[in-house]
């Protein structure tokens, strides 16, 4: 008696199982979509450039040799502008 009982709970428990994953491909995939949206307006130069520009930012947060060593990637980010 107990083996049916226990064949009758397992649809529920695939089906309670299932529900995590496939809510977290939900949530990845509007993320993903999210972001396309938000690149979307860019144009592919400011795509390109955006790396240089991220490093130079971070770079220009270190005190004194910040902004000297952040140089280049502002050249890199000028130059493919």
């Amino acid at each position: 008696m107990t083996t049916s009982l226990s064949q009758k709970a397992s649809p529920q428990r695939s089906a309670m199982c299932l529900m995590p994953r496939l809510s977290s491909h939900l949530v990845r995939a509007a993320s993903a979509i999210t972001l396309a949206c938000l690149a979307l307006p860019l144009e592919g130069c400011a795509v390109a450039a955006f790396p240089c520009r991220v490093a130079s930012a971070t770079l220009k947060i270190v005190p004194l040799v910040g902004h000297p060593a952040a140089v280049p990637f502002d050249a890199c980010a000028a130059a493919i502008d």
